[in-house]
């Protein structure tokens, strides 16, 4: 199964300041503000929910197609992707814009001022998925994920059009597009994926009741956070899967791109529903132990076990003869 992953690629630079922002900060002065803050530590990691998806698919053996785009200093995070199962040559480089980047400084009260760069992200309504399919020998799945919105909405049109099977994973752009657009992006969707606030969030802006958005989409499948996800589809009983057991919680940024990394391995491997749902939330709760969206390390004897002991000798006798 031949599965394309579209959606933002970026940089997050993450600094701390010891101090407090409120304390720099003079009442009468707030309309003039320039102030400069000496921080301690620098953490650059990997990001954009793109790679950030094909990253687990590889770690569960899947070589996914990345599709976005990225600038010329794109070339050592393209590196670490492609030693990581994740074919990066349908990614778009752009000639004039540095990769997109977040820029975020934390002080001591956890409060953040951060920006983000959108650069070459920009780009991504430039990438035809026809020239990816017909490089690749044709597309089974194209998850679309929160991207340039006009890329999303070029994506989402071509699926229809060419009668590809695609996936609608906006989230963090639902709250800048409007319910037109929304409307758009899931009609027709073999998989609309979202979490529960995104869910409601949806239902507001398109107006559209949670039967009405069934009719349109083959399945819906939300995320419940601790308690596991949800995947409905139009007159058939949910199918609930929970999550296993954390080791430590860490840090839940990434969390969701890694249960679609691990119930898209699934789909690829040809195993049901509730099965590919509980490799999402495994790979998830790797995630949530580790300090970072791809800095985890998928052992495959403790993955295992620890799938075994969560949902059993059946499922993970399923699961163990794909994941060598």
């Amino acid at each position: 199964m031949r599965i394309a992953v579209t959606g933002s690629i970026a940089t997050d630079h993450l600094m701390t300041f010891p101090g407090r922002f409120a304390d720099q900060l003079v009442a009468d002065q707030l309309h003039t503000v320039s102030l400069s803050f000496l921080v301690d530590t620098l953490d650059v990691r990997r990001g954009g929910v793109g790679p950030n998806i094909c990253f687990g698919m590889g770690q569960l053996g899947i070589r996914p197609v990345l599709v976005g785009a990225a600038g010329s200093d794109f070339d050592e995070y393209r590196a670490w992707l492609d030693r990581h199962g994740v074919d990066t040559d349908s990614v778009r480089i752009s000639e004039v814009l540095h990769t997109a980047r977040f820029v975020c400084t934390t002080d001591a009260d956890h409060n953040q001022i951060g920006s983000f760069y959108t650069g070459a992200m920009s780009e991504a309504r430039q990438i035809e998925l026809k020239a990816v399919a017909d490089r690749v020998g044709g597309l089974d799945l194209v998850l679309i994920g929160a991207d340039d919105p006009e890329a999303m909405l070029r994506h989402t049109e071509e699926c229809k059009t060419r009668s590809i099977p695609f996936a609608a994973d906006f989230s963090q752009q639902i709250a800048r597009m409007s319910g037109d657009e929304i409307r758009t992006l899931l009609d027709g969707a073999t998989y609309l994926f979202s979490n529960e606030y995104e869910k409601g969030l949806i239902e507001s802006k398109t107006g559209w009741s949670d039967e009405e958005i069934l009719d349109r989409v083959g399945h819906r499948v939300t995320t419940l956070g601790a308690r596991g996800v949800r995947i409905e589809r139009a007159g058939e009983p949910a199918i609930e899967v929970g999550t296993p057991d954390e080791e430590a919680k860490v840090d839940p940024t990434g969390v969701g791109d890694a249960f679609r990394a691990g119930f898209l391995a699934g789909l690829s491997w040809g195993v049901g529903l509730e099965r590919a749902a509980q490799v999402g939330c495994m790979l998830a709760t790797l995630v949530i132990e580790t300090l970072g969206t791809q800095e985890y390390t998928l052992r495959r004897a403790n993955f295992m076990d620890r799938f075994t002991k969560t949902y059993g000798d059946e499922a993970a006798a399923e699961v163990r003869e794909h994941l060598i």
